[in-house]
């Protein structure tokens, strides 16, 4: 086993439209000695691509999950079924140039123990908001609607940015960090588990950053057309969840109430966006 190699972990879920460019540029990345692709339950012809790059390449391995038992599951899955010392989690959506990992494993050791992720952008070249990202205040949101903004602008002046989350959409982490802070919390099914992997590392001592050098295109939304009513209410309960874990203590119950409303009133709003999007 090489001693910088890294196991890239692809979490699927009717992903035909994204999963073979993902893996062909996975399996073209510099360090890349572990593919690792975890299915949750897709019945499109997502496993039918994937089946195909594992009988061509011995790198990759898949695990076909008969349910969804969400993001974080999968991704402790793919961590659990590889040994390489690197970890890089990669959604199907994410294409990687070559020397993406590489780069992002070298930032990475620079500022050890680290978790470090990338600027992403859209297919017309928008920056994703969700690359650089502050830990979410919700009792602030309550009366404001700037607390609501959890974007960090980038900063032009430093290459590797400290932040307090980036997006779990690609993550590279050393395997031992991941394992001393136990993972992604199995608890949510989607949306916040990276927010609380940053911020439990964060706790650890560890450190959080973004490569502003480094950008990686990112086809946002494949997954989640399918079931939208699905990924908005698990959505808003992963909010829930992380307000739950770490703030609710230091606040009186009338303010846990407000934010209990706010989530939850804002998740019809949400859907209804979704639903009627052009």
């Amino acid at each position: 086993m090489k001693r910088d190699g890294i196991a890239a972990v692809v979490v699927s879920h009717f992903s035909e439209e994204t999963i073979g460019a993902c893996l062909s540029r996975l399996l073209a990345s510099a360090g890349v000695t572990q593919v690792r692709v975890i299915d949750n339950a897709s019945t499109d012809g997502t496993m039918d691509i994937v089946q195909r790059y594992a009988l061509s390449d011995s790198r990759v391995r898949f695990v076909a999950n008969p349910d969804n038992p969400g993001f974080a599951v999968a991704c402790n899955q793919g961590a659990a079924d590889s040994d390489a010392p690197w970890l890089a989690f990669v959604n199907p959506d994410l294409m990687v140039e070559p020397d993406t990992l590489t780069r992002l494993r070298t930032a990475a050791e620079h500022i050890q123990p680290a978790l470090v992720g990338a600027e992403l952008v859209g297919e017309e070249g928008t920056p994703d908001p969700a690359a650089r990202r502050r830990d979410p205040d919700f009792a602030a949101m309550l009366g404001s609607k700037a607390a609501r903004d959890l974007a960090v602008p980038q900063d032009p002046g430093q290459a590797l940015q400290q932040v307090d989350a980036v997006s779990g959409a690609l993550m590279v982490v050393p395997r031992t960090l991941f394992r001393l802070v136990g993972g992604f919390d199995e608890g949510y099914r989607l949306h916040a588990e990276d927010l609380d992997l940053c911020r439990r590392i964060r706790a650890f001592g560890g450190r959080v950053a973004i490569a502003n050098d480094v950008q990686v295109l990112h086809v946002r939304g494949v997954s989640s057309r399918v079931r939208p009513t699905f990924v908005e209410w698990q959505k808003h309960r992963g909010l829930w969840r992380y307000f739950s874990k770490f703030d609710a203590a230091r606040h009186g119950w009338l303010t846990r109430s407000m934010v209990w409303a706010m989530i939850w009133v804002r998740f019809p709003f949400a859907l209804a966006r979704k639903l009627f999007a052009p």
